[in-house]
């Protein structure tokens, strides 16, 4: 394991005591909402180098007054065990906070979960899906807005996309995007037969307006009358709205709101979260698959976790963990063992990617 970088970790100690100093001088305005958010991010880091650097000199000096001998050696000597043992977790600690964050980690998400392979029950499953994420959202203190949903004929949707606002919302959803299997015996199937359905999620860090430059020459705006199930029309005006992106391809539509100014902004918002997508992709070399392919075709045979409701249990299986406690997980609160697992794993390989550098 590759040593911890000290002399990094004295520019951090300094620069956040500095920042601290600023702070207390009386900075207002933009300035003090700027050295706000940077004493945020370097305080945890800051603050465990800090302690991880005291241990240091505490272990040093008990291990020279054990070698000084005397009446207090043997007291010196169980303390520097003590510290031997605590500070290889300290490093690990402070290994993990140093680690590359994705400046994205901390956006509000825009979720989109559409029926793949399967048919009805391909539908009714990514509304269970959705389900999941609503539960689990208000398990996690976070807003679920949903933006725009086609129902499926039998219950659920064919797709929905909402907006879910929460501090690290990203950062626990951004592993959930690829296509969720499902086998089970439907509701409609009268034999009792298993059946296998899947469903598709993508997880997409909300953007910015300064994120995403986009030029009015390249969009196409249609206007067409709202329509509802079966064909009837919602209202009797020009309301809802189509934007395509033409250097991409990328085409949004929003007919949710009577206003058309209103499914406009909210046509822009996803497009312009998907471009910010594209764009991270880009330059990420850990996520360079384009969003097409993070969230595959719908079909069976690709899948990043599978949810078998006859034996009860939910397998992810990039990480090969399998929890059986489907129900639960269903409900929403136990899937943040599942998170928390792939966000474990994903800090181990970033460790791992480290050490080899």
């Amino acid at each position: 394991m590759a040593a911890l970088p000290i002399e990094k970790l004295d520019r951090i100690i300094h620069r956040f005591a500095s920042v601290e100093h600023e702070l207390s001088s009386g900075a207002g305005g933009e300035a003090f909402v700027k050295l706000s958010r940077e004493y945020a991010d370097l305080e945890p880091t800051a603050k465990a180098a800090i302690a991880l650097k005291k241990s240091y000199a505490e272990r040093a000096e008990v291990a020279e007054m054990a070698k000084a001998g005397g009446e207090m050696a043997e007291m010196a000597e169980a303390e520097r065990a003590a510290l031997d043992e605590a500070i290889p977790a300290m490093e690990q600690a402070l290994r993990i906070l140093l680690l590359p964050k994705d400046a994205a980690d901390d956006r509000n998400v825009i979720l989109e979960v559409r029926a793949g392979t399967g048919g009805d029950e391909a539908a009714i499953f990514a509304g269970d899906l959705f389900r999941m994420y609503q539960r689990y959202s208000a398990f996690k203190g976070w807003r679920v807005e949903v933006i725009s949903t086609s129902e499926g004929e039998h219950g659920g949707y064919k797709e929905v996309i909402a907006n879910i606002y929460g501090a690290g919302a990203f950062a626990h959803l951004k592993f959930e995007s690829g296509v969720h299997r499902v086998q089970r015996v439907p509701a409609t199937e009268t034999q009792g037969r298993i059946h296998t359905s899947a469903a598709t999620v993508a997880v997409l860090p909300e953007a910015e307006e300064v994120d995403i430059k986009i030029e009015d020459k390249d969009l196409r705006i249609d206007v067409y009358r709202s329509s509802g199930p079966g064909g009837q029309s919602v209202n009797t005006t020009d309301s809802a709205v189509r934007i395509t992106h033409i250097p991409t391809g990328i085409a949004v539509a929003q007919q949710t709101e009577k206003s058309q100014l209103k499914n406009k902004n909210a046509a822009m918002k996803l497009l312009r979260a998907r471009l910010y997508e594209i764009e991270r992709q880009r330059i990420d070399s850990e996520r360079s698959a384009s969003r097409k392919g993070q969230v595959g075709s719908g079909d069976r045979s690709e899948r990043i976790r599978t949810y078998n409701f006859p034996q009860g249990r939910c397998t992810d299986h990039r990480i090969n963990l399998t929890l059986y406690k489907l129900d639960q997980i269903m409900e929403g609160p136990a899937l943040e063992e599942m998170v928390e697992a792939l966000m474990n794993n994903h800090q181990a390989e970033l460790l791992a990617a480290q050490d080899e550098a």
